[in-house]
């Protein structure tokens, strides 16, 4: 599992931050890639990394903001290019299938592959499997936004060979159906797969926060999360003015990660009155609270480690 900024500026690209995107790498865990916003040239952003468009199975938009959904007719389109896509489901505010569709339609861009949408209302699950769960909340913002937390779910712990070792089974099927859990005989033994078994890994969690004032759900879905990437628009000494225009500041999202439990943050959406050096303001005045942050740039990357 891994995180990659596409995007962390806000409002509008300037030379050294792209507007928001952010995607999750899943390729051991499901061979997938999920996007969190697209941002106005995420396509071109991508061409800068090893990610794969046909890979990206679901994208996720917070609002409806044009920093945050201008570039998706374009990765669209280029994906369909690319040939042999399977679909795709975009989970979303009401109007983004509008703003897709008419995009489309209007170019006429003729999309290869079926794209499903989600249609955020309600706080809660929005996508659960055998591996993983996100939940949405709403925030508080000038428009309808939402905040995301991905959930992977316990996995089982590894099998425990020495334990094994008495009965000389060959590598092979055997092993994989005790590691699922199963019960086998071999030998004139029957074998219970739980017997061998350590304990279960916890899994790993991630919390997305884009454009919201302060507001309680934000530490609902940051709980115990491995890694938090919060907007952090404008630093602390500028509050008012991030209140007056519905933003979070880098304390905000210190104060959230310090109450929380989180592990690791990262800050990003960063105004572009912070430039060069001057960014580097929003990290120290949030580590002076949580010492565990970073200032998201394009193209970090930063890789969740599974949990002991």
């Amino acid at each position: 599992m891994e995180i990659q900024f596409l995007g962390t500026g806000a409002g509008q690209p300037s030379k050294g931050r792209n507007v928001s995107s952010t995607a999750l790498k899943l390729l051991d865990e499901l061979n997938e890639i999920w996007l969190f916003d697209v941002g106005e040239a995420t396509q071109h952003q991508i061409l800068e990394t090893n990610i794969k468009p046909r890979k990206i199975t679901k994208i996720f938009i917070s609002h409806n903001h044009g920093d945050h959904i201008f570039g998706l007719p374009g990765l669209l389109s280029s994906r369909s290019f690319q040939g042999d896509s399977g679909s795709l489901t975009i989970y979303g505010p009401a109007g983004i299938e509008q703003f897709v569709q008419i995009s489309l339609k209007v170019s006429k861009t003729k999309i290869t592959y079926p794209i499903k949408y989600v249609i955020l209302k309600d706080d809660g699950i929005i996508f659960e499997d055998k591996q993983f769960a996100v939940f949405t909340a709403k925030l508080d913002h000038r428009i309808e936004s939402y905040g995301f937390r991905v959930v992977e779910k316990p996995r089982p712990g590894e099998l425990q060979m020495d334990k094994l070792k008495q009965y000389n089974l060959p590598n092979g099927p055997i092993l994989g159906r005790l590691k699922a859990g199963e019960t086998v005989e071999y030998n004139g033994h029957v074998l219970n797969g739980k017997d061998f078994l350590g304990k279960p890994r916890l899994g790993r969690i991630v919390s997305i926060i884009y454009d919201t004032r302060p507001t309680n759900v934000i530490g609902q879905l940051a709980e115990d999360a491995d890694v938090l990437i919060h907007e952090s628009t404008f630093s602390g000494i500028d509050s008012k003015m991030a209140h007056r225009y519905y933003h979070s500041t880098c304390v905000d999202a210190a104060t959230v990660a310090l109450q929380h439990n989180v592990r690791r943050l990262f800050l990003t959406h960063i105004s572009a009155r912070y430039i060069g050096k001057n960014s580097r303001i929003l990290e120290k005045e949030a580590q002076k609270i949580f010492s565990n942050t970073k200032l998201a740039n394009d193209f970090d990357s930063y890789e969740i480690k599974a949990r002991d």
